[in-house]
């Protein structure tokens, strides 16, 4: 049977392309996969059916913790993001004004940028904040930035709720006054506007006129401890804010959470309604928008024993507030930022906290992500609105265990497989060409129920100068054992005079691009050995299946057979 995932008889050496995380080979042959009784599914790819240009919208990440920026590891880590992406890499954090000593823990940070003098008067210092945009500057990287949370001395104190300015966790992290409105929307203003001159005169007015700037977290839920009015008015202040610092900045909201929920979708309408009624609380014209924002997430359980995720929620959330964005003609080609896109919604608790956030240290999170990537791209072509990003709320966290079961991208300084599938994102350009397959499961059932029957085993293909890419995933909600899926695979629309084509096949399962694999094989070390951290090192990259290969091009076409295991995704890379 002649399948790409035959492989050469002979072991080759393992080669890391320097700075990109992608290794061209393994040291060790993976055993040959099992033959499949599984029926094969047909993947048929056109190069001359172009749908769209490709967008980058996997190029963003987020995390609360700012203060984890500034690390070793959080340098390292930045600077592998902005290795994986041809184009700017966006970077949110929270916690960008918040008070307190400038130390990270789970679920906080902060800078201490604003105090006041006995007599009142704001008392600015940047510090921490310039620390954390100059670890963005040198890693080359741009922020989101987000205005929040409330800085100690401007909170104001709030009838009935006599709760302290930080709570830690696992108590309520948000419940603290760090998340009250301020006592002078006045000062509130002033802070934002001293805030982005601050930012303008130290990083440049050309740089920062590109970056997006973003009021508040979840205001309608208790990241804010008041009305949804008041918000509007802290939005008001805000934009006037940078706008009088910078005019030609990017502003905008309401980052709401997923509007599946009723009140989520609410507070995104009525946000609209006040920026289109043209009634700014600081100058009583137009209220400026430059992109909408709001977060989907979806909801992973345990069922039967086993973990399985919710596509279905994430998506819901998504085809609700695109439809909402789409009602509104003036809004409708504004840039929106899904400025958190994540399986669930808490990266900082640990599957030791809860099981069903097991999926994250192996091959079932690239897989749900890239089915929930073409779900998104599609629900976003099917309303007609201008998404620009899926921002995936992960990072790194400090001074935990190995693979402990948060929601990140590396563990210790070793990159988990999630971050190889962005790798893989990060090579596709060009535009976006007609993909179909026999074992997609529909848009609409995505939506409404997830992939809880057959398995959604589909694809996404681009193509570019002389290149064209196909992103190729098994995936299922429920993280069961199952057969692989042999796929065959055509790729038409190869121009003419074309007669050979190099396939690189690289790919994500168990055995490939996987240090959580290595590690648990290694007996789970808690504090592995030199030897070990390197063998780590040497395996959490990028890597192919098999060698190179090239292939004949038949009437414009090439053909290719591989076996795709369940929870697994490949990139096939074809360049003439």
């Amino acid at each position: 049977m002649q399948t790409i995932v035959l492989r050469l008889m002979l072991s080759f050496v393992a080669v890391t392309v320097p700075g990109s995380g992608i290794a061209l080979g393994q040291g060790i042959i993976p055993p040959r996969p099992p033959a499949s009784d599984q029926p094969v599914v047909t993947v048929s790819v056109d190069l001359s059916q172009k749908i769209a240009p490709f967008r980058p919208i996997y190029s963003w990440f987020g995390y609360d913790e700012a203060n984890y920026t500034t690390t070793h590891l959080g340098r390292a880590l930045l600077g592998e993001l902005h290795d994986l992406s041809p184009v700017p890499v966006h970077i949110r954090v929270h916690h960008l004004l918040t008070s307190g000593n400038g130390q990270p823990e789970l679920k906080f940070s902060s800078t201490n940028v604003y105090h006041e003098d006995a007599a009142g008067h704001p008392v600015y210092d940047f510090r921490v904040l310039d620390g954390i945009f100059d670890a963005y500057k040198a890693a080359g990287v741009e922020p989101l930035v987000e205005f929040g949370f409330m800085p100690k001395d401007l909170a104001a104190v709030l009838p009935r709720r006599h709760q302290p300015y930080q709570v830690h966790y696992p108590g309520s992290t948000i419940s603290g006054a760090s998340n009250n409105p301020p006592k002078d929307y006045r000062k509130w203003g002033n802070l934002v506007q001293t805030v982005t001159a601050h930012l303008v005169q130290r990083y440049g007015r050309d740089r920062v006129q590109q970056w997006y700037f973003e009021v508040w977290n979840e205001p309608d839920i208790d990241y804010w401890h008041a009305s949804r009015e008041d918000y509007f008015r802290l939005y008001d202040y805000a934009v006037a804010g940078v706008r009088a610092a910078l005019p030609t900045a990017r502003v905008g909201g309401p980052a709401t959470t997923g509007p599946s929920s009723e009140h989520a979708a609410d507070f995104l309408r009525a946000f609209l309604d006040h920026v289109a009624s043209g009634k700014s609380a600081v100058t009583g014209g137009s209220v400026p928008l430059d992109f909408i924002s709001f977060h989907v997430k979806g909801r992973p359980t345990i069922l039967a024993g086993h973990v399985t995720m919710g596509l279905s929620h994430e998506l819901s959330d998504a085809d609700h507030g695109f439809s909402i964005i789409a009602q509104y003609p003036r809004f409708r080609n504004l840039p929106v930022i899904l400025s958190e896109a994540d399986p669930e919604g808490c990266a900082a608790c640990s599957s030791r906290v809860n099981p069903a956030n097991d999926y994250r240290n192996g091959t079932l999170y690239p897989a749900y992500t890239a089915a929930a990537f073409k779900g998104l791209l599609d629900l976003a072509q099917q309303h007609q609105v201008n998404l620009i990003s899926m921002l995936s709320w992960s990072f790194e966290f400090e001074g935990k265990d190995y693979f402990e079961g948060f929601r990140s991208l590396s563990t210790n300084g070793i990159d988990k497989p999630i971050l190889n599938l962005f790798r893989m994102l990060g090579m596709m350009r060009g535009n976006r060409v007609l993909a179909s397959s026999s074992g997609s499961v529909p848009l609409q059932t995505e939506v409404e129920s997830g992939v809880r029957g057959s398995a959604d085993v589909d694809a996404l293909a681009t193509q570019a100068e002389r290149e064209a890419d196909v992103l190729l995933w098994n995936y299922h909600d429920a993280d069961q054992p199952a057969p692989g899926a042999p796929v065959n695979l055509t790729v038409r629309g190869i121009r003419a005079g074309v007669r050979r084509v190099l396939l690189q096949n690289y790919r994500i399962d168990g055995t490939h691009s996987n240090a959580y694999t290595v590690w648990k094989q290694m007996g789970s070390p808690q504090q592995p050995t030199t030897g070990q951290y390197e063998k780590l090192k040497a395996e959490e990259g990028l890597q192919l299946l098999d060698s190179p290969k090239w292939l004949d091009v038949s009437d414009g076409a090439v053909h290719i057979s591989t076996i795709m295991p369940r929870q697994s995704v490949s990139l096939l890379a074809l360049s003439w």
